[in-house]
């Protein structure tokens, strides 16, 4: 844990502060990207403890997340964005994770009494058009206190919000399998077809491989 925090502070030398940012459900076949970002604008060895788990959201037991995630909102700046399913398919995942990110870290830029700020992202790409000082960070979750804890954030806001989306769509499993194409996702989507939380482009495969195998 303290080699998360230490990494923050190694990359902040020059910056007042350190903003975390990362995305969750970029692979889901159905449902929002969500993004988040995180500034620990102090920290203590209380706080350092009380996050001993934290880590790539990944990583991490369901019970446990949701412990972190309550955890890092009182003991945090943080902010968290959607990026809708109609902006996946038109922009594609990626650029739609990206434009997130920057929703969120801007949120928390604004919340902040500096310009002095240097943003984190997860991965091996840099937020486009984008006013702060960043620095991508490959395996960042892993890496960075800010970026784990974004994650954390992200992943839970994301697994709540498909929960609640089952409700309405009960036979897609999506309280299980969070949007994510498993084999019951896949034939439900065969049976029922795709609802406006599906991101079509997503599918174009699979129903080219279902059509070839109906012409066998």
């Amino acid at each position: 844990m303290n080699k998360l925090f230490d990494f923050d502070k190694e990359e902040s030398l020059d910056f007042d502060y350190i903003i975390g940012t990362d995305e969750a459900g970029r692979g889901p076949g159905a449902g929002p990207v969500f993004a988040a970002a995180v500034c620990f604008t102090s920290t203590n060895e209380a706080l350092i403890q009380n996050l001993s788990k934290l880590n790539d959201s990944k990583q991490v037991p369901d019970k446990i997340r949701e412990e972190l995630f309550d955890i890092i909102i009182n003991n945090a700046v943080c902010a968290v964005y959607q990026g809708s399913v109609k902006e996946i398919d038109r922009f594609n995942i990626l650029r739609t994770s990206l434009f997130t990110m920057r929703k969120a870290c801007c949120d928390i830029a604004g919340k902040l009494a500096s310009n002095k700020i240097l943003v984190l992202v997860d991965g091996n790409k840099k937020i486009p058009d984008f006013d702060f000082p960043q620095k991508f960070v490959v395996k960042g979750d892993s890496k960075s206190a800010a970026i784990a804890a974004a994650s954390i954030i992200a992943k839970v806001e994301r697994d709540r919000f498909m929960s609640e989306l089952d409700k309405k769509f009960p036979q897609y499993g999506w309280a299980e399998n969070k949007g994510y194409m498993t084999k019951k996702h896949l034939e439900a989507v065969d049976k029922y077809g795709l609802t406006c939380w599906h991101r079509k482009k997503f599918f174009e495969k699979h129903f080219e491989k279902s059509k070839q195998l109906s012409l066998l």
